[in-house]
């Protein structure tokens, strides 16, 4: 085997436990004289292992030198224990790999190992553990603060990031592209506008040249943030010679429902000698579906086929039957996802769960439903959705029986809104807010005014079967409707106000925020999980379509 031991140890996976495992394993070591150069230390034969284990494919290898390790007393010698934990993670065994920190000295290792553990707990998101290892850090450079800053970020962590970028700038640390590529990313997913100018300041102040990297992200951070004006304005300045800084605005005009912009854009391409890629079409396809344009749909995934060679993936089937699903055309959409070369992911199947349940299709519904090999509870909630959008009460209620059997919870919906810097989250029927009282306040005193200007609440959106009082109440305090109030409350008059929330806006939500514009005279800008809808007047950009 040309190694100092040939390691026969049983391979258990469910181990939970290292000291259990100690106890049980270390004994069962066969070792075979040494074919290795005498001259070769135990501890550098340990290193030796321990770097040929990220290449062999075999956990039982990290297993046996991790006996070894033991046997010879080097178990918690840090060169060697960062490696075995970076060996561990790259099996995905988290969990001996936590233990492992908790026994040995990692504020001993070295700045390279543990950057690397930062960087590998991260990918596999148990951010706590990365955090950990770096608050014992005795000396962090560049990359550290990268991978945790980048780490937070992936991990969908954005106010950890903002704080860790500024404890940074504070350390006399200067951030270089990598930094601000992923807190520009931050700021465009958390749509914290006046954290995405503070940081484009700081990125122009401290002449930070734009590559094609940075100028994607920054035209996509406005987008996201409300600015597509400003997205544009960055687009016609930077350098085009990537497809991606083209895909990013083409993307940006999808989410704001600009389609005819974003197909201009696409027909400039040629211009510069661009080739799209398969990332273009999916935000021209995005595009045509926020606006309902399903022929030219059509016309762009033929087109990316026969003119540039583009196999369409599962990404562009997906669009297509998104296309077709809000557009009504159910039998068209069902088409696609029977015609596909691929088998249909679960993404494609919930897409078509949600277009059935908009447009009341209990039959192509629930031959969606059965297409979900793992249901989650947003796939329970639009099936009974459906159920009770035709009044079917007892065969919706059957559907929550089921949920509750299986311990399955609905995921709640949360809306949040920026203020000096800080992210504030609601969620319906908040109360948790420092502020509650003079939300609720605010809230109730909007509730009236526009009642009086004619309107009436959408109640069958709240699908149970109870009174139109209890429905009402119920939709009045959903989370945007908070976050709506609150910067009312803490925003001067005329100013613009802008929520964001992790669902689809409800119609009746979108109908009462038209009407709120109207009487306040205010622009309410609101980020769903599909797009943006600018308010103003009693009209929104969607025209009513999203």
């Amino acid at each position: 085997m040309g190694r100092e031991i040939i390691r026969r140890i049983p391979w258990q996976k469910k181990l939970t436990s290292i000291r259990s495992w100690r106890s049980n394993h270390t004994a069962s070591i066969t070792e075979f004289p040494s074919t290795e150069p005498s001259a070769f230390s135990d501890h550098q034969l340990l290193v030796q292992s321990l770097e040929e284990c990220k290449f062999s494919g075999n956990s039982a290898v990290v297993i046996g030198t991790h006996a070894r390790m033991i046997k010879l007393g080097y178990e918690t010698c840090p060169s060697l224990a960062s490696l075995l934990i970076t060996a561990y993670i790259s099996f995905n065994n988290l969990n001996f790999a936590r233990q492992l920190l908790n026994e040995v000295p990692h504020w001993k290792f070295k700045l390279v190992s543990s950057n690397l553990i930062i960087a590998s707990f991260m990918k596999m998101g148990d951010v706590d553990i990365a955090k950990k290892v770096f608050i014992k850090m005795p000396k962090r450079d560049l990359v550290t603060w990268n991978s945790m800053i980048g780490g937070f970020v992936r991990n969908a962590r954005f106010d950890e990031a903002f704080r860790l970028f500024r404890k940074m700038l504070n350390s006399n640390m200067e951030p270089d592209k990598f930094t601000f590529s992923s807190i520009i990313t931050s700021c465009g997913r958390a749509g914290a506008l006046d954290q995405a100018k503070w940081v484009h300041g700081l990125l122009t102040e401290k002449r930070i040249e734009l590559n094609f990297i940075l100028s994607s992200a920054l035209i996509d951070m406005y987008s996201k943030c409300g600015r597509i004006e400003t997205a544009k304005s960055i687009f016609e300045k930077v350098r085009h010679d990537d497809v991606s800084v083209w895909n990013a605005m083409i993307n940006g005009l999808a989410m704001h429902g600009l389609a005819m912009d974003a197909i201009a854009t696409f027909f400039k391409i040629e211009d510069e000698n661009i080739l799209p890629d398969s990332i273009t079409f999916v935000g021209i396809l995005t595009a045509c579906s926020h606006c309902g344009l399903t022929q030219q749909g059509r016309e762009y995934f033929n087109l990316m086929r026969t003119k540039y060679a583009i196999e369409p993936q599962l990404e562009h089937y997906g669009s297509m039957v998104d296309l077709f699903g809000r557009a009504g055309l159910l039998e068209e959409a069902y088409e696609v996802i029977k015609g596909m070369p691929m088998d249909p992911d679960v993404v494609i199947w919930r897409a078509f769960l949600s277009a059935c349940r908009t447009h009341k299709n209990l039959s192509l519904g629930e031959v969606a439903m059965s297409k979900i090999s793992h249901l989650g509870s947003g796939d329970y909630v639009l099936l009974s959705n459906t159920y009770c959008s035709v009044s079917k009460w007892d065969t919706a209620e059957n559907v929550r029986h089921v949920m509750r059997q299986k311990g399955v919870n609905k995921s709640r919906g949360k809306s949040w809104i920026e203020f000096g810097g800080v992210i504030h989250q609601f969620k319906s029927g908040d109360k948790s807010h420092p502020e509650t009282e003079s939300i609720y306040k605010i809230l109730e005193g909007l509730i009236g005014r526009v009642r009086d200007e004619g309107f009436k609440p959408v109640t069958e959106l709240v699908l149970m079967d109870i009174s139109e009082e209890e429905k009402e109440g119920n939709l009045n305090h959903h989370s945007e409707k908070l976050a709506l109030a609150y910067g009312i409350l803490k925003s001067s008059p005329g100013s613009e106000i802008r929520v964001s929330k992790n669902l689809r806006t409800c119609i009746d939500c979108h109908s009462w925020m038209k009407l709120v514009s109207k009487v306040l005279k205010r622009v309410i800008i609101v980020r769903d999980r599909i797009r943006f809808h600018q308010i103003e007047d009693g009209l929104c950009t969607c025209g009513d379509y999203w």
